[in-house]
């Protein structure tokens, strides 16, 4: 059984709706699913997954959560070679260019780590509506089924 861990940071709900849509997708599939929120999640807990996911909100003019900065700093640190990753996030197109920057940071970050990207990062407006939902379960598809090729 893959084991996954989804953590999300979230102001206003929706990242946590996100993290929950997923995790109940990959729960669908079959996987073992710990999600957690980031400030109470050490980046290590990686480690322990064969499949890791992140979804955060990006506050103000493009920046990362203030409670996630530490997380964000530690997962560059780790190797995660072996394992994949996939990062979608809830933001809101109204502030233009820097909408949803903070799923761009995450992805870097987790490419930093040796870890192969499983699905296309995911960018949603606002709270998932069915149109994400459904972008949501195929992002999580797609997760598992390059996790259980590798």
């Amino acid at each position: 059984m893959l084991k996954a861990h989804v953590v999300f940071a979230t102001i206003t709900g929706n990242n946590e709706d996100v993290a929950d849509i997923v995790t109940e997708k990959l729960e669908d599939l079959g996987c073992q699913v710990t999600e957690t929120e980031i400030s109470q999640t050490d980046a290590a807990e990686f480690n322990q997954a064969d499949l890791c996911v992140v979804c955060a909100y990006t506050y103000d003019e493009g920046s990362l959560p203030d409670e996630g900065l530490d997380f964000y700093e530690d997962l560059q640190t780790l190797d995660l070679s072996g394992k994949t990753f996939g990062v979608a996030g809830s933001g809101d197109t109204f502030y233009g260019e820097y909408y949803n920057t903070t799923v761009d940071h995450f992805e870097a970050a987790f490419a930093k780590t040796g870890a192969t990207q499983g699905a296309p990062s995911l960018k949603i407006n606002l709270e998932p509506d069915q149109a994400a939902i459904e972008e949501l379960d195929t992002f999580a598809t797609q997760l598992v089924a390059h996790t259980q090729q590798a």
